[in-house]
Order: C-alpha cells, then structure tokens, then sequence
C-alpha cells in the first residue's frame, strides 16, 4: 500500500480539530543493565491472563480526540544558530496516515470503535553517575560514550510520569489511557540502587538519586579532568570550551537532592531490556563485577586509542564475559581513583530483578509485580502475557542473552511459550512487547519474525532499543520502535487501537514529550526546572545522532491494517 502524509489540518479528524483549536499544553507538575533470565525447561504457560484493569477501555464510541500536551501541539525547537542552544516551543508535528498494510476508508472516522489506549516508555537508562563501573572513560575514543544530562535521569522520568498522569485521554480517539508498558533498559547500570530509582519513580514516592557518599557528589563531572563537562566551573572543559555549554552553580548538589514522583495514575507493566540485565548492557561478568561495583575504585580516564578499541569490542559482540574488560580495569588500576563504597551498587540476579518488582512498597496502582509473578521469581522467567482490553492481549518478551551481548537473543523454550499464547488466544488482538527491535535480535529472532507471520491477529510489535522513532510494515502487522528517554528527542509514544468498522483497524501512534517547560529560567535548580536542563543538555550533547526522531512517518501517525 501506499504512504502518505497529510498537512496537520487534514491529517487529524474533526474531533480532534475542534478540540486542538482550544487547546493549551498542559503545565507541568509540583515535581519536576537486572536478571535477564535464562531459559527453563519448557516454561508452563501462565494459568490464567491477569484481569482486564479497571482504566481499560472497552469498545466504545469514540470520545473527543484530546492532542493536548502532546507533539501534535507542539514540540521543543532549538533558538539561535551554532554552538549551545537552547530550547523553546516549536510546531507540533502532523500526523501521518500510512497505508501500507491496507487502505484508509473514508468514512472510518464516523464508524470507528476504541478497542485500546495506552502508552508506551521505553529506555529510561535511570543511571547512578557515580557507579564505580561505569564507562564515561570511553568517551574519550568516542565522544557520544557519555552523556552531559546522565545525571539527571531521574527527573526527566519522574517529569515525563507527570505528563502522562495530565493527558486527558487519547490524542486520536479520546479514550482513556488504560495502562502503560515499559520495553526496557529501564535502568543503566544493572544496579539495585537505579532499579529502586525506577520502581519508585513509576509507582510514586520520594527519591534521592544519590550513591556513596550521602552529602557530596563523586563522579566525573566535578573530577578537574577536561574530558567532561564540569557545570560548575573548576576545570578548562572541553564542553564549555568547544560547544558553549552553560555554567550552572549549584548543579551537582541539585542533581543528587531528594525529589518526589506522583507515579504513574495508572496501571503499569515491565519488560527488562540489556541494560537491566548486563554489567554496561552486555557483559555477564559475574561475582567479579559485584566487587568492582560496590568497592572504592573507579577509573575516570582511558587512553584514546583503548576507548575506542573498548569500544569496537563491544559493537562486535564480542568479550561478553567481560575477561578482557577486567585485564583493562587491572592494567589502569593506579590510575583509578577512592570513591565512597555502596553495597547498593550490587547487581541484581533473575530473582532479585523480579522480586523488586513484587515488592508491595512499588505496587503503585498495579498490578501487583507489573508483570512478574511468584512462579516467574521461582522459575527465574521474565516473559509473561497480560490483558490489555477485553479482546487486546499484550506479550511481553524477554529478549536479553543471559550469557551477554547487547544485541538481542530469543531462546527455544520461550519460542515455544509464545506459540502456545499466541494459538491459546486466537481470538484476540495480540500486541508483542519486548526490548529489542527485529534486526537487533541475533539469535532466534529468524524464528520469532517467522513465529509472529505464522499468526494473523498479531497486530503490532511495539519496542525500544535503538533509542530511534522508527515504524515499519512486517506482512499483516506493524513495527513500532520508540525513541528512548534519556537521549533526544526524549519521548514516550501513546498507542490506541481502533475498530474502523470497515474490516481495518488503525493503530494511532503519537508522541509525547514530558512535562517540563521548554525553556527553564535561568539557574532554576527545581526539579522541574532540572527536568527542562535534561531535555536542552541532550539536544546539544557531542556526537548525538540527529537522527532518532525519525521521519514523519515514524512519529505520530494513524496505521491501517487489515482486521483478521
């Protein structure tokens, strides 16, 4: 089928015209690599699918469309021209109407039945920039190794929760969001202190993003080294120098300072992505990492020529058992430097990462475990089906390798578990979660494209890993790969699902930025005010790649496909 874009005034019902015309962004809010699983012998089926929640639409009339608060409105757009720039609001982006898979009728709008509304986050990266393991090191071999807004990762989470909790309903039908799924890399680190992070931030509560020494600050960005950005002055930057990034007093005690979360006002699910499962989201290091991650030493510079020889090392896949990454920790070790000790640094197992999530203290809204239950802490199995609406069934899979590599990895034992889901509800729609994209699925993922052909009430497979918007056709279903949270363009993607009444459906994609305010006043060290700083820094990091907010038609878009 064909492609086609229209302008934003066609693009978008009448609905939703008549609700755009009046519509403001809404103001912000008050505040602002775990266990991947191994593969257990023919892994039972759930007995039963968890009950529809209580927010879930069923089908229904479609309400007023309700774009506000998301890039249908507007979008953050750079000011000036070269070097630092800050951020502003800019136009909103058109919704694109793809027919690839089927053709668009024209009196859907009139017939159409909501039969799902939800949103998808994925790649949040919550990140202790202060972990003794972490690889800031590598930037010097290649600058886009470290990241000038990594610590405030916390804030820009808990500021796109609060956007979520103040969208009406969905941007295309009105319906009311029922839940949300997350498709991993949740956290940065495997690292138990950014998983409470997570699950605090997700469920509500207060945090203090913070490890080592409880009142001061011990990483990179107040080290003297020219490498990094020092936001407070105090070394001859290369960030400042070079790029123009701003001096900001007060940075590193803000970004460290308690912040609180609402938590998301609906209920949500997890899907683990590499970076919650590997040391660095590829190596599966072992006891030996627990020690590095916990202990006193941390390296903060590297050699260019080894940085970028680390570096070509891992995009290979190769060394996964981190070997030669610990002969490189030994080979620098007087070159390291003391920092506080925090046991909350440890890596968390299988169990461990399924057992934070059943902790009552994240329960939040629900449901209890988000996803994991007692059998899959017992049975050390991350994958699991879910009701996303009466007649909507959502999967999500485990794709990380156990054995390491970020690349992604699918075994026989979970093959086999989604073709009995996928045969047991025939008569549902089926939406597929997992953390990796299909050609970043190395091993199995032949066999799972092949698994998902094979059934024709597979509607979409919605995932992150690329931290780039990308949508595309896969025989009767579609391809939607969000971008991630912590680089730009930093958004999450609402999803609703729509009966067309003409023998299609459409799959409504849009955008949404969080909640806060384009451009922060000058030293606002709120969290809200952080939150902004997060977004500009990420726009203007070096070597960020200017492509991950896709093309038209892999941002907000309407996707038709044929109802089986």
């Amino acid at each position: 089928m064909s492609r086609s874009s229209q302008p934003a005034h066609r693009a978008l019902d009448r609905r939703t015209l008549l609700t755009a015309a009046g519509a403001a962004v809404i103001a912000t809010g008050t505040g602002v690599a775990l266990g991947g699983g191994g593969e257990p012998a023919d892994a039972a089926a759930p007995t039963a699918v968890p009950p529809t929640p209580s927010a879930s639409p069923s089908p229904t009339a479609p309400a007023l469309p309700s774009p506000a608060g998301t890039t249908l409105v507007s979008t953050a757009a750079p000011r000036g021209a070269g070097g630092y720039r800050r951020l502003g609001e800019g136009r909103g982006w058109e919704r694109v109407v793809r027919e690839d898979l089927a053709a668009a009728g024209r009196a859907r709008e009139d017939r159409r039945t909501t039969l799902a509304c939800f949103v998808q986050l994925t790649d949040a990266h919550v990140t202790d920039v202060q972990h003794p393991l972490r690889f800031e090191y590598m930037r010097s071999g290649k600058p886009g190794a470290w990241r000038p807004q990594e610590a405030l990762s916390v804030h820009g989470l808990v500021s796109m929760v609060e956007r979520i909790n103040s969208l009406r309903g969905g941007p295309a039908t009105g319906a009311p969001l029922g839940l949300a799924v997350t498709t991993g890399d949740n956290t940065d680190n495997n690292c138990r202190a950014e998983t409470e992070w997570f699950l605090t931030a997700m469920s509500g509560g207060r945090i203090t993003p913070n490890t080592g020494d409880p009142l001061r600050y011990e990483g990179v960005q107040n080290s003297g080294l020219p490498l990094y950005w020092h936001p407070e002055g105090g070394a001859d930057d290369t960030d400042r120098g070079r790029y123009g990034f701003p001096r900001v007093d007060g940075f590193l005690d803000a970004a460290i300072r308690r912040l609180t979360s609402p938590g998301l006002a609906i209920p949500w699910y997890s899907t683990v992505g590499n970076h919650d499962d590997l040391h660095g989201g590829h190596f599966a290091g072992g006891a030996h990492f627990t020690g590095l991650a916990t202990g006193e030493r941390k390296l903060y510079e590297l050699p260019e020529a080894e940085a970028a020889a680390l570096h070509r090392s891992v995009r290979r896949g190769l060394d996964t058992r981190g070997a030669a990454l610990r002969e490189l920790l030994r080979a620098h070790s007087r070159k390291t430097r003391t920092v506080t000790p925090d046991p909350s640094r440890a890596p968390l197992t299988t169990r461990e990462y399924a057992a934070a999530h059943l902790d009552p203290a994240y329960t939040g809204p629900g449901p209890v475990g988000h996803g994991y239950t007692r059998a899959a802490l017992e049975e050390g199995r991350l994958y699991y089906s879910f009701r996303v609406a009466d007649g909507v069934l959502g999967v999500s899979l485990d794709t990380t390798n156990p054995d390491g590599d970020y690349r992604g990895h699918i075994g026989a034992a979970q093959l086999r578990w989604l073709e009995r889901e996928l045969t047991r509800h025939g008569d549902d729609h089926v939406l597929v979660f997992s953390h990796h994209y299909s050609e970043s699925v190395t091993v199995g993922g032949a066999e799972l494209t092949a698994l998902l052909g094979r059934h024709a009430h597979v509607t979409a497979w919605i995932n992150g890993h690329s931290h780039r918007n990308r949508i595309v056709p896969r025989g009767h279903y579609w391809e939607i790969t969000t971008a991630s949270h912590v680089d730009h363009p930093q958004l999450a993607r609402v999803i609703e699902l729509a009966d067309n009444g003409d023998g299609t459906l459409s799959l409504f994609t849009t955008c949404v930025e969080s909640a806060a305010p384009y451009a922060a006043g000058p030293g606002d060290l709120s969290p809200a005010g952080l939150a902004s700083l997060y977004r500009e820094l990420a726009f203007n990091a070096p070597g960020r790649s200017t492509s991950l907010t896709g093309k038209a038609g892999d941002r907000n878009t309407e996707l038709l496909l044929r109802r089986r």
